[in-house]
């Protein structure tokens, strides 16, 4: 590996003399130097005139494989009703179908629709029908699918594990096709200036980025989740959470143990200690019992996994922190694990999070998603839902990402929504939760506090400085390389 010589670089988020530009000497993936007028006769030399460097960025939740299959599948994310996403099913058929493959789609969100859907509603002869929800917690399908794939009669609609379950047979693909797609998600990826994603597809993650990073992927660093299905097979080779995986080097590792405590806002399955006001009362669907919920993190943490806890709706966020305070992770471990999501939390659960020692893995897009949704079924409670400045203000560490396919692929869009609570020029939203660009920019760099002499040379390079431009124009930020381990992944 030669080294590199970046040169006339303007560091992101520099002041005073520090505005000044700079140049960063790379060896072996690594920074070595940074300063004016680096001298280093033997390393490549980029001219960066004065373009802005910064850590790059990373994605810290993302279902690779879900991500790479939604561009293939018919987007229902318009439909504001059951009739109308059937009627795009059907002007999908219409402009031609082959009625042998299942026809997929993906994005839709009910829980404001005017109707109900239905099987019938998807019923179009013999042609199988499944969409899947925006928040992937819901597949909605017809009589066609069940028949073809041998579900039950009543199996239409499903929530949770068992439409998990479905759309990992409705994804399934041969190895080195989804390898393929993989590889271009990730060029797509660092297009945007990410070098790192924490991958938290629901099975064979660790099993597949060994696979991928052997045969020469190497795009991105990698952090990869461990599901209840795959322990057996993990900690057989011996791994733990951190540790790299075989044929990987340091560029993939193995990440957390992913378990869920709830399901969802649009599902109305997120649970919640104040009964939705549809429904019947119900206050969501708990995934386990507080006893299995700690029966299970204990089991993965004596593996040496350290858990991850899907937690969405505020008696969720409880069990989840109790949960952690029951395990007793040393204060001195180097991981002492997260919560994902966490879109609503009682006032008095907030500053346990950094007590804990606990991450907090948000996704602000979804608050742009679902604010309509939370203002109807988290009325009164908007105040702390997708309440990232009251987090940060007591001490919670954040992490952002996206949950790819939920949201896109994309830190940009992330940190606006972050930034603004706004989208599609509408006022923001609860815009007391914003987070200081700064302090965004912070929880998307992967762990890193900037451009650090013996740091990975995992960078990217901008053509604006993010503090001087319009916030909404963050989501379209000019991204003009991408490095990782001192190597062009994007860019020249």
């Amino acid at each position: 590996m030669t080294a590199l010589l970046l040169t006339a670089a303007r560091l992101v988020g520099a002041t005073g003399t520090g505005a000044e530009p700079v140049d960063v000497l790379v060896r072996e993936g690594r920074i070595v130097t940074v300063g004016p007028g680096i001298d280093a006769p033997d390393a490549e030399r980029v001219a960066l005139d004065g373009r802005f460097l910064m850590p790059g960025l990373w994605d810290g939740h993302v279902h690779m494989g879900q991500w790479t299959a939604v561009s293939r599948r018919l987007d229902v994310s318009s439909a504001r009703s059951a009739a109308e996403a059937a009627a795009l099913v059907r002007a999908r058929l219409d402009a031609g179908w082959d009625s042998s493959e299942i026809l997929l789609g993906y994005g839709f969100r009910d829980a404001l629709w005017p109707d109900a859907p239905s099987a019938e509603l998807l019923a179009f002869g013999d042609v199988a029908v499944a969409l899947v929800s925006g928040d992937v917690h819901t597949v909605w399908s017809n009589a066609a699918l069940a028949s073809r794939l041998g579900l039950a009669d009543d199996a239409w609609w499903l929530n949770e594990q068992a439409a998990f379950d479905l759309n990992v047979r409705l994804s399934a693909a041969d190895e080195s096709t989804v390898d393929r797609w993989v590889a271009d998600a990730s060029l797509a990826a660092a297009a945007r200036g990410v070098t790192g994603i924490v991958d938290l597809e629901m099975s064979g993650t660790v099993a597949a980025w060994g696979r991928r990073v052997s045969a020469g992927m190497r795009t991105l660093r990698v952090k990869a989740g461990v599901y209840p299905v795959d322990v057996d097979a993990v900690t057989a080779q011996g791994l733990r959470t951190g540790d790299p995986i075989p044929g990987a080097g340091d560029l993939a590792t193995v990440a957390w143990f992913k378990l869920f405590t709830d399901g969802a806002l649009n599902s109305r399955t997120a649970w919640c200690a104040d009964p939705y006001p549809d429904g019947g009362g119900g206050y969501g669907l708990p995934t386990y019992s507080d006893a299995e919920l700690l029966s299970a993190a204990h089991a993965g943490l004596a593996a040496g996994l350290v858990p991850t806890i899907h937690a969405i709706g505020d008696r969720a966020v409880t069990q989840a922190l109790d949960t952690f305070e029951a395990l007793a992770i040393p204060h001195d471990a180097p991981d002492r694990g997260r919560i994902e999501h966490a879109q609503l939390v009682l006032a008095h659960d907030a500053p346990r999070f950094a007590a804990l020692g606990v991450r907090a893995s948000v996704q602000p897009e979804h608050a742009m998603d679902d604010r309509d949704v939370a203002d109807h079924h988290w009325a009164e409670r908007t105040d702390r839902s997708f309440a990232y400045r009251t987090l940060l203000d007591a001490g919670a560490t954040l992490e952002l990402g996206s949950d790819a396919p939920v949201a896109p692929l994309d830190p940009w869009v992330t940190l606006a929504a972050a930034v603004t609570r706004s989208r599609d020029h509408r006022e923001p939203w609860h815009p007391e939760q914003a987070l200081p660009l700064g302090a965004a920019l912070a929880a998307s760099w992967g762990g890193v506090a900037g451009i650090e002499v013996g740091g990975h040379a995992d960078l990217a390079v901008l053509d604006a400085d993010p503090y001087a431009v319009d916030p909404d124009a963050l989501r379209t930020m000019p991204v003009h390389a991408t490095l990782v381990d001192g190597v062009f992944t994007h860019g020249a």
